[in-house]
């Protein structure tokens, strides 16, 4: 697996905490490409995860299946790290599971129909 080289350089903002477990999942479009999150969801978290799952899970919105299915196409990040990429999240962070957002045509958040990924 090669370097990633992160759109983000030097420190990050202390945009985002709270007493749950703040980990997510978040594409390289989004840590890489440097795109805003286009599409966000909140599922159950993964109790068998390593990490302190918040369930949350972002995508710029382009990514084929193909894509967002490749590992090395996605990291674990903490929800922090992904508010100060995009800080249009922060406002819906505290959205319950099973909550779906994104972006309309003038780039505000829209809820939408929460559909899971298949396993």
């Amino acid at each position: 697996m090669k370097e990633k080289s992160f759109a983000l350089k030097g420190k990050l903002q202390d945009l985002f905490h709270w007493d749950e477990p703040e980990g997510c999942f978040a594409t390289d479009r989004i840590t890489v490409d440097g795109q805003k999150v286009g599409y966000m969801y909140r599922e159950e978290p993964d109790v068998e995860s390593k990490m302190p799952d918040s369930g949350w899970r972002f995508f710029a919105g382009d990514e084929s299946d193909e894509y967002a299915n490749n590992p090395d196409n996605v990291g674990v990040y903490a929800l922090n790290t992904i508010a100060n990429y995009d800080q249009d999240i922060i406002a819906l962070l505290d959205s319950p599971y099973g909550t779906a957002f994104g972006r309309d045509e003038n780039g505000v958040f829209q809820q939408e129909m929460f559909d899971p990924p298949e396993e």
